[in-house]
């Protein structure tokens, strides 16, 4: 944590932790007088650090003028980094208190919307009942995000991974349903096969996903092609949209169940979609240190969900 620079001639040591600390304090209190008065020294002393700091790293890390400053986007992503080490610090000294002290700190995740809020968001509830001093930073949003560049501690992904440079932990699996509203049906007909529903369909499309339609029998494959009449990316508009008669909806089944319960979905050809599933995960990077309170939180995700099929509409 320390660093050798020269001064005037002489060798200094200087502490980037203390840095990290007072950069933080000056983030988190808005201005530099206010972090002076937190940390009980002049100001003139912590408006020198933050030159040396950014001097040191060869970056503008706030823009300062005499009534605001304002983060750069160095600043961010430096203010980030710095809190995560600090919180992992916190952690570790904790634990060598106390192994069985609570867990500490920020968690930043990235989760699908439609899985975040209706699954995701009562485990996560839960998992800070038992730990109170976690503090989560949720982005709920159906983009894939730069785990790495946006500085996630780890994403929730509900697809087939293929990307290797990450670790992934099965959380769940679901089960992808085909369904359409009761009006929709008596209007454009019951589909006996799945080229049936080349017959006069339409259908409601995720936005990247294949535009042919995949059904699976005996071992055969049979693919489909459907006109879109909407396309999005969130899953719970889709619902719905096939709610309202507006079209087919091909879907994991945690977005549909409850509609289909109530009856205003049906399940449509349930034999050519048995075996069609998907799963989730919770995914991080190898190169990233994974603090214990993440480590935690995907054990008790993967626990939490294991064998749970509340959301299941297969006969």
């Amino acid at each position: 944590m320390f660093y050798y620079c020269e001064h005037s001639g002489t060798r200094c040591v200087m502490n980037q932790y203390e840095e990290m600390q007072t950069f933080i304090r000056i983030v988190d209190a808005g201005s530099i007088t206010k972090a002076a008065e937190q940390m009980n020294t002049v100001k003139s002393a912590v408006s020198r650090r933050l030159t040396d700091l950014e001097k040191r790293l060869g970056v503008s890390l706030i823009t300062r003028t005499t009534r605001t400053q304002t983060l750069t986007d160095s600043g961010k992503s430096y203010y980030e980094q710095c809190s995560r080490l600090i919180d992992d610090l916190v952690e570790v000294e904790s634990q060598i208190r106390n192994e069985h002290c609570a867990l500490k700190g920020k968690i930043r995740i990235a989760a699908p919307l439609s899985f975040g809020l209706s699954h995701l968001g009562s485990a996560l509830r839960k998992f800070n009942d038992i730990n109170p001093d976690i503090q989560f930073d949720i982005d709920f949003n159906d983009r894939k995000v730069d785990i790495v560049e946006e500085g996630f501690d780890l994403a929730i992904r509900i697809s087939k991974l293929e990307d290797s440079t990450l670790i992934a932990r099965k959380i769940a699996t679901f089960n992808i349903v085909l369904c359409a509203s009761p009006g929709y049906l008596n209007k454009y007909g019951h589909p006996k096969t799945p080229k049936d529903l080349e017959k006069g369909h339409v259908k409601l499309h995720y936005k990247g996903q294949p535009e042919l339609w995949s059904f699976y029998k005996n071992g055969e494959t049979i693919n489909v092609k459907i006109p879109t009449t909407i396309s999005t990316n969130n899953g719970d508009f889709l619902c719905e949209v096939a709610i309202d008669d507006r079209g087919l909806l091909y879907t994991p089944d945690f977005i549909c169940y409850k509609a289909i319960r109530l009856g205003q979905l049906e399940v449509i050809l349930p034999a050519y979609t048995k075996n069609n599933q998907i799963d989730a995960y919770a995914v991080y990077p190898q190169t990233r240190h994974l603090s214990q309170r993440v480590r935690n939180l995907v054990d008790y995700l993967a626990q939490y969900f294991d064998d749970k099929s509340y959301w299941s509409v297969n006969p």
